[in-house]
């Protein structure tokens, strides 16, 4: 069985003149992924690997969240293909994911995020919001496998907040 946390990064600022790239959290943002990292330690969540986008916001955003769960920062893998707005190029690199990993969290960025759990997942979302998780389950062994999945749990911020 293999479990997949997604997380869209937090809320980002437009106000600096910057690529899409550098773009960082707005306050908003920051406080979300706090809520969040907060929710997920409470849930006792304890992923094998974390991987973030390279784009600032959603390293932030990672960063921010290995806080509350305790995981090792110096083990948070920046992967620059996270750094997409498509479902298929996520459900590749997931797919690559080394099968001794059971539970993988990823950063990454929307409408992929969204296209992605609606395709694999058991519940449909109109949209995973910024700092939105959704956690899937997957029956397979090997992430190369993963197909249909099973919804888990999703927190979003507004529901906690």
């Amino acid at each position: 069985m293999k479990n997949l946390i997604i997380i869209r990064h937090g809320k980002s600022s437009w106000e600096l003149q910057v690529r899409d790239h550098d773009r960082v959290l707005k306050q908003r943002g920051i406080e979300d992924a706090h809520l969040i990292g907060s929710a997920l330690n409470d849930m006792d969540l304890k992923p094998d690997a974390i991987w973030s986008s390279t784009a600032a916001r959603a390293l932030q955003t990672a960063t921010l969240i290995t806080e509350y769960i305790n995981y090792d920062l110096s083990k948070l893998r920046l992967t620059r293909e996270l750094y997409t707005f498509d479902s298929n190029d996520l459900k590749t690199i997931v797919r690559d994911c080394d099968d001794a990993i059971s539970t993988l969290l990823i950063v990454s960025h929307n409408h992929g995020i969204t296209d992605f759990v609606n395709e694999l997942g058991t519940t449909r979302f109109d949209n995973v919001p910024t700092t939105g998780v959704v956690a899937l389950e997957f029956m397979q062994d090997s992430w190369s496998q993963i197909n249909d999945g099973i919804t888990k749990f999703n927190l979003f911020p507004k529901d906690i907040r």
